[in-house]
């Protein structure tokens, strides 16, 4: 037996407090919704994981949920949202408060960042950001001179979280996965991190197929099911009510309180 096969409950003991964490899947499409629980589940017990760094290119509700319940301290994304169901309540709520430190993004930013995150380089260069007034809201991207043609050039530092979280259509013992078509930057994750914590619909004894391949994963936990109410393609579609009422009820971090205890009961 694997000794990278853990149950969600220890898997989601192994995101230390401070560390920038990153999630697969794209806004409401194939989240880690079933580990996001059992974050959220052990952080109401003991505290901890906090002062979190979330990273994604993307964000929907498996962020605005750890960003509702207090445990996040800053957040790297080009887009927070639930798409047509509406804005992200809670970032929105704590956004506005001044309660969170924004790191201005975008595709760009990130796209390079991870790229020299992958390949283990302090930055990447790119003409992204030229003649923008983005750099003044990001002092540490700074310009450089391409040593062989003289161009001014964008050079965005490297991304690399201590840990992302993917949840796969299927996954081998060792952590060979399936992730599908709809890929996101789930492989520039996967590749760029320090840790890699998998979730899976299924168990497979042999792989037959993988878009993630198996050394580079220090654990995988069993979750069927485990994107919903973010839909899971071609295993299962978007359930719309749920997040049109998570984005009807939720305002401010009363009626937070009173959403997550009642999700997180069920």
């Amino acid at each position: 037996m694997s000794d990278k096969l853990l149950p969600l409950a220890e898997a989601a003991a192994l995101v230390p407090s401070g560390c920038t964490i990153a999630f697969g899947g794209m806004t409401i499409y194939r989240r880690p919704m079933a580990f996001v629980r059992a974050l959220l589940q052990r952080f109401y017990a003991t505290g901890e994981p906090r002062e979190l760094t979330l990273v994604s290119f993307t964000s929907g509700l498996e962020s605005d949920l750890l960003v509702g319940a207090g445990m996040v301290r800053c957040v790297r994304t080009c887009y927070f949202g639930l798409e047509i169901f509406g804005l992200a309540p809670m970032f929105t709520y704590r956004a506005n408060h001044g309660e969170l430190v924004i790191m201005e993004e975008t595709e760009a930013s990130l796209a390079f960042g991870l790229r020299a995150g992958i390949a283990r380089l302090g930055f990447m260069p790119g003409r992204a950001w030229l003649g923008t007034d983005l750099p003044r809201l990001r002092p540490d991207v700074k310009t450089i001179q391409d040593p062989y043609t003289g161009e001014t050039l964008m050079a965005f530092p490297a991304i690399r979280p201590d840990v992302s979280v993917i949840h796969t259509l299927q996954s081998d013992a060792e952590g060979n996965a399936l992730i599908g078509g709809n890929q996101g930057v789930d492989e520039e994750l996967f590749m760029a991190s320090e840790m890699v914590l998998l979730t899976t619909e299924e168990f497979q004894s042999e792989m037959k197929r993988s878009d993630l391949i198996g050394p580079t994963v220090r654990a995988i936990s069993l979750a069927p099911g485990g994107a919903r109410p973010t839909s899971c393609h071609p295993l299962y579609a978007l359930d719309g009510e749920a997040l049109l009422a998570y984005s009807e009820e939720v305002s401010n971090p009363e009626t937070f309180q009173a959403f997550i205890q009642r999700w997180l009961s069920v």
